[in-house]
């Protein structure tokens, strides 16, 4: 019987040849790695070891003790709210033991049991997306429940307005303890580079390039990839620079042992052979290795993704965007309300704007810009006057200092803004009067950036972005806005094109107000 391999292409033969190790033009020799065990262990208690990455520990059980907490003060905080609470409950007057039992210890116990029972301390999903979340909502309906059914069964006497606002203030308590417990550790990634995942990219060299630069692009997502095994040999990579040390012909296993990795990702084209990806599942249990598929769908949500196994063979289904239905009226009637209330509150906001752009240039309050909008159709975009009123004619002798290569002219220092337009701009102020273009129906809250009408057809990939309005806001303007490169804007903008939804929505506008404050790439 042949020895099983995790190499994910053909064993060498040769096992006593050294092999070269690559990091961008250097070669240096790699003594052979001992031959792997033949992947057959005696039960998977008999593997069993504690895994690699163990960031996950110590977050875990930060959270426990968080949704813990947060329950026992929610029930505190009903409790002596209402001071009905403890009527009627087993003669708690009396006895009030064991209802502060069930209050202080019991029911938090239930929420982080039935916590558990969801996965919402599972590591697959801490840290990142919005799983973690739906999970932990899932998690209070289902308390929810089970307190339902326990009282109707033992005929309890309750206060339902004291339960139910222990139930709402320990589902609110528990989601903000996330949100602050991922922030802590998105910044702990960023600044410290500890509890993260060090990634082993297995492929062809494009392909781990690519995923290379996706995992990077997002340093709060904690994959640091640490190495990259090629499965075709070095003659692709010869004269390429890599970002990290390029190996071949090598035990996977032994390789992520040696460059202290934890997770092995395999990209694209490298699990074509058919059972080498399910041999290399069977090797790593066990091991405390994680193993990930990275297939070449780019810029795809997850939501938009499903597995559909057939006959043992899972099939990546891929939606299609919404760009019609129900969810898209709803985004419509949502961008109506909120402009229409926005401009009536902000009234007092555009007085004293416009009185301070007459006191610092004469001429119009507002610019009008002609800009492509959905489908193609043309409208005119409203926003603060911020430059003198001959920018236009100022432009030519400034073209050669362009600080962008896209669409857009851009320059930090603009000698044509004015003072009082600098600062509109870097608050984004003068963005504002776009509510009226969004009452209006030809801008959304949220989209991709209206861009000139006369710069071109918007050919090709870019013209994709017309499949929806453009908005106030974007994934581009909460990603860096003018300090991104074009190509960079543009994929951000069909990313969100592809998979937007209204859950989406709202979470680009809170980050919006954060941008905004901190005034990241506006000028």
């Amino acid at each position: 019987m042949g020895e099983v391999t995790t190499s994910l292409q053909r064993p060498v033969t040769n096992t006593g040849r050294s092999e070269l190790v690559r990091h961008g033009d250097s070669f240096e020799i790699q003594p052979p790695a001992p031959p792997s065990h033949n992947g057959v262990p005696r039960s998977a208690w008999a593997r069993a070891s504690r895994r690699v990455s163990r960031w996950h520990r110590p977050y875990t059980a930060i959270l426990l003790l968080l949704d813990f907490a947060a329950a026992a003060f929610a029930s505190f905080t009903a409790i002596h709210t209402f001071d009905q609470a403890r009527s009627g409950f087993y003669n708690a007057q009396e006895d009030p033991t064991w209802f502060f039992t069930v209050a202080f210890v019991l029911l938090p116990l239930g929420w982080v049991v039935i916590l558990w029972g969801h996965r919402a301390y599972d590591r697959r999903y801490l840290g990142l997306g919005p799983d973690e979340f739906k999970r932990v909502i899932r998690a209070g309906v289902a308390v929810a429940a089970t307190v339902s059914f326990l009282v109707f069964a033992t005929v309890t006497q309750l206060s339902r307005w004291t339960v139910g606002t222990a139930l709402l203030g320990t589902l609110l308590l528990i989601l903000l303890g996330r949100i602050l417990a991922r922030f802590v550790l998105h910044v702990v990634r960023r600044n410290i580079g500890q509890g993260s995942h060090r990634m082993i990219l297995v492929g062809t060299l494009p392909e781990c390039l690519e995923v290379h630069r996706a995992v990077t692009r997002h340093p709060a997502a904690g994959l640091v990839p640490v190495a990259i095994h090629l499965t075709d040999g070095y003659a692709a990579a010869r004269g390429i620079e890599t970002p990290v040390p390029v190996y071949t012909g090598r035990d996977v296993l032994a390789l992520v042992r040696e460059v202290g990795g934890d997770t092995i990702a395999v990209c694209g084209s490298a699990s074509a052979e058919p059972g080498e990806l399910r041999r290399l599942a069977w090797q790593l249990e066990g091991s405390g290795v994680d193993l990930v598929v990275a297939p070449q769908l780019t810029d795809i949500a997850g939501p938009r993704v499903h597995i559909r196994p057939i006959e043992g063979l899972p099939l990546l289904h891929v939606e299609e965007p919404t760009l019609s239905g129900p969810a898209l009226l709803a985004k419509n009637l949502l961008d109506r309300f909120a402009a229409g209330l926005g401009l009536l509150l902000l009234i007092p906001v555009f007085v004293a704007i416009a009185v301070a752009i007459k006191i610092s240039d004469a001429g119009p309050v507002f610019f009008r810009q002609p800009r492509v909008g959905h489908e193609g159709r043309t409208f005119r975009v409203w926003k603060f006057r911020t430059m003198y009123v001959d920018a236009e004619e100022r432009l030519a002798s400034l073209v050669d200092q362009n600080e962008t290569d896209g669409m857009l002219f851009k320059m930090k220092e603009d000698p044509r803004v004015f003072p009082v337009g600098r600062f509109l701009r870097a608050t984004s102020l003068d963005e504002l009067p776009q509510l009226i273009n969004v009452l209006w129906g030809e801008m959304s809250l949220v989209g991709p950036r209206p861009l000139p009408a006369d710069d071109g057809d918007f050919l090709g990939d870019v013209r994709r972005r017309l499949l929806v309005r453009p908005g106030m806001t974007g994934l581009w303007q909460v990603s860096g806005r003018s300090d991104l490169s074009w190509d960079e804007a543009v994929r951000l903008d069909l990313y969100y094109v592809d998979n937007w939804s209204l859950a989406y929505d709202l979470s680009i506008l809170w980050r919006t107000v954060g941008v905004v404050l901190a005034r990241k790439g506006a000028y």
